[in-house]
């Protein structure tokens, strides 16, 4: 299980540089429920994702999901790659310590250079709901479908996605 929000960013954290990063690239076989593929620096994963969307989570203000990864060679990935709807959303992913949790930053590049949102992911939902963001942090948008990579990929361009 995945318990996670998500937020805008309204400024960049200073000497990103000296956080972890990934290169990912991801696309989707199915939105509903999020078959994705990734390829993250050189690993390659095939993910199902099954969102709980129902009114508990909007009202607690989180995302909650079912998340399964398994690994993919290089062949199948660019195999299924061929497949995939819409486009391939790519972005270089910052893991910011921040106290007990890690921000995932997502700086996006391409079709959606100059966009940015955080992710925090939380081992049960009190805490989620307990979250004090830095304040480089923006709107929450955990509940918003705009902000959804399965969303971004069918190819919606960053002004028709509300700020």
């Amino acid at each position: 299980m995945e318990i996670e929000k998500k937020y805008l960013v309204k400024k960049l954290p200073e000497d990103l540089s000296k956080y972890e990063k990934w290169e990912i690239e991801q696309c989707y076989l199915c939105a509903e429920p999020a078959i994705r593929i990734r390829k993250r620096n050189e690993d390659y994963i095939l993910t199902y994702k099954n969102r709980n969307l129902d009114n508990k989570c909007k009202e607690k203000g989180l995302n909650i999901s079912q998340e399964v990864e398994v690994p993919l060679t290089e062949e199948a990935y660019k195999h299924l790659k061929k497949k995939a709807d819409g486009i391939a959303i790519t972005k270089t992913r910052y893991r910011i310590p921040y106290g007990k949790f890690v921000i995932e930053l997502d700086v996006f590049h391409e079709d959606y250079d100059g966009f940015y949102l955080a992710e925090v992911e939380f081992d049960n939902a009190s805490e989620g709901q307990a979250f004090v963001p830095p304040d480089w942090f923006g709107r929450d948008v955990s509940g918003d479908y705009h902000y959804m990579n399965n969303y971004l990929s069918s190819g919606n361009r960053i002004n028709e996605i509300v700020r």
